[in-house]
């Protein structure tokens, strides 16, 4: 018998949530989620996972989304699945406290492969000059625009990670390229254009499914609506909506945040060029839904 006192077996802290593994034994854990209001969970079918999950919440407002029902789980309500059979996901409306029981381990599914990008993508745009948060804020922009534009909870899932992750391929870009202060010569451009398909490779890399689900459109984020974007020259539909997405927001947060080099621009004229350059660089709809979320942008 193992008695733990106060003190989890291990825990993890994400962005906008907190991990304790409370038991593990025989493949079954029991894990403790605290989630702040805002949070993002999901759960997919994968091939091969038979596990039995089992979903109890102690405190706060869920709400649960599949692709066919949403509901509003509360303290006292559960979600059981044995196994996943469709794509959900879980948005903490208010802060959450839930304990989450699955047959099969998978704590370090959280703790190793997702939380190591996460951390590797930060690094990268604050080398880039751009503070902490930046990730955050393409993410949750990004989410935004696609619940607007009704992606499914398995868009949605993939689009939270591609949107954290899509300048991860700067890891292997040059510091003197990354950091040059001044403008790039068309040779260090051709440099620096290779992170879209270097972060692909990077996440592709891990070998976990999602992620590299999440690589192809990390590839794509820097493709234009009228063909002339890189690596691909796609245009028009040929560009995953969730890409095309990602583009709308960086570009926004991009023009309106202070870098080492120079003070952001202010909200209103960064929004201007944003319409300025629809239907050529930017997807029209993604414009559209980006400016019916304007009044939630700070």
């Amino acid at each position: 018998m193992n008695i733990h006192k106060k003190n989890a077996l291990e825990k993890v802290y994400m962005t906008n949530m907190e991990l304790s593994l409370l038991a593990s034994g025989d493949g079954t854990e029991v894990i403790h989620h605290k989630l702040y209001a805002g949070a993002r969970l999901a759960m997919i079918p994968e091939e091969g996972w038979t596990a039995m999950e089992h979903m109890y919440v102690l405190s706060g407002k869920l709400l649960y989304q599949s692709e066919n029902k949403e509901e509003l789980l509360e303290q006292g309500d559960s979600f059981f699945a044995s196994p996943v059979n469709q794509h959900t996901i879980f948005i903490a409306k208010t802060d959450v406290e839930l304990l989450y029981v699955t047959s099969q381990p998978q704590f370090h599914y959280y703790s190793n492969s997702v939380r190591n990008m996460m951390d590797l993508a930060v690094s990268v745009e604050e080398k880039d000059g751009y503070t902490a948060d930046h990730c955050n804020r393409i993410k949750d922009l990004s989410m935004l625009v696609g619940e607007v534009m009704g992606l499914s909870p398995d868009e949605l899932y993939i689009l939270n990670l591609a949107a954290f992750l899509h300048d991860v391929g700067k890891i292997k870009v040059p510091n003197e390229i990354l950091n040059k202060p001044s403008g790039l010569t068309n040779e260090e451009f051709e440099i620096m254009k290779k992170h879209t398909s270097w972060g692909r490779e990077t996440l592709t890399a891990t070998e976990f499914v999602d992620l590299v689900k999440a690589g192809v459109i990390v590839e794509q984020h820097h493709e234009r609506f009228d063909g002339k974007g890189y690596p691909h020259q796609l245009k028009g539909e040929e560009i995953r909506i969730e890409a095309a997405i990602i583009t709308v927001v960086d570009a926004f947060d991009a023009m309106t945040s202070d870098r080492v080099y120079r003070k952001g621009m202010p909200i209103e004229t960064a929004l201007e060029e944003i319409e300025r350059n629809k239907g050529t660089m930017f997807h029209p709809a993604v414009v559209d839904a980006f400016f019916s979320i304007k009044d939630k942008i700070s």
